[in-house]
């Protein structure tokens, strides 16, 4: 079995990493299993590099990075939202017309999110919750170690009230009463986000399988972008994004892809 655990600090140079350790001579599938990518900061890239793989995703018919990151968080929309409440609101009312985008057909990662299918019919905004659990567990005492975690859990889950401030809080996108596909959305599973004792807010997300051409680049940035907002609206300080993955693939044109991988000259002609 091939895997790899790779740690840096921007989302640019953990991609390349996470490519180069799939692109290997003794590993000619160009896959690996239970692969771990660590961020430290996975709001920070290098817009140049991006523009440059933009180029050749466009090449191959895909959007641009930032179409991606989207659908796990519409930065956008948000910048222009005075409250959480306000942004929820608005994003559910343009959902249906967001669906209908090639690709968006079973809904998007923030969609699920903000709008988790509960039992009654109804739909649960699990940011809502995991910012206001944050914002009051992080103004209490008594903060214990850690809070250990196997995924059980469910968005209506009460919070137990132990007054943790070294708090974990899961937002779920997989559905098991309507996810039975053996492929395509959802491939992020869940999202858990740990409050460090400092005041800072870490994230770990967990894919079934992973894509690193078509989708990698463009969910760091969109899982960056979700854990600074939900630290923002809960009064912290922005931490690590660690992303897990099931099974990793370096699919696309790796002979196109290689000399981004090695620090080729950019693509783009300077300003």
């Amino acid at each position: 079995m091939h895997t790899f655990t790779v740690e840096e600090p921007d989302v640019t140079s953990a991609w390349i990493a996470a490519c180069r350790a799939l692109d290997r001579k003794d590993n000619t599938a160009r896959t690996g299993y239970h692969t771990v990518v660590r961020i430290g900061d996975a709001t920070a890239d290098d817009r140049r590099f991006r523009g440059d793989l933009d180029l050749v995703r466009l090449s191959k018919g895909l959007h641009p990075t930032e179409t991606v990151a989207s659908t796990i968080f519409p930065a956008a929309l948000a910048d222009r939202c005075a409250s959480h409440t306000e942004l929820v609101t608005r994003y559910r009312k343009l959902y249906e017309t967001i669906r209908r985008y090639p690709g968006n057909n079973r809904g998007t990662y923030f969609g699920r999110l903000i709008g988790y299918p509960a039992a009654d019919g109804g739909r649960i905004d699990q940011i809502g919750k995991v910012i206001d659990r944050l914002t009051r567990q992080s103004a209490a005492s008594g903060a214990m170690t850690a809070a250990y975690e196997i995924d059980v859990a469910h968005p209506d889950d009460a919070d137990q009230g132990t007054g943790d401030a070294a708090v974990t809080a899961d937002a779920l996108v997989h559905s098991a009463e309507r996810d039975n596909s053996l492929r395509g959305f959802p491939c992020l599973s869940h999202c858990s986000f740990q409050l460090d004792r400092d005041g800072v807010l870490h994230c770990a997300a967990l894919y079934r399988s992973h894509f690193m051409f078509e989708r990698a680049y463009g969910n760091y940035l969109g899982l960056g972008r979700l854990t600074r907002y939900v630290a923002q609206r809960a009064g912290l300080r922005l931490g690590t994004l660690t992303v897990m993955a099931g099974y990793a693939q370096l699919d696309g044109p790796v002979t196109r892809i290689r000399p981004l991988l090695m620090g080729a000259q950019s693509l783009i002609p300077a300003a």
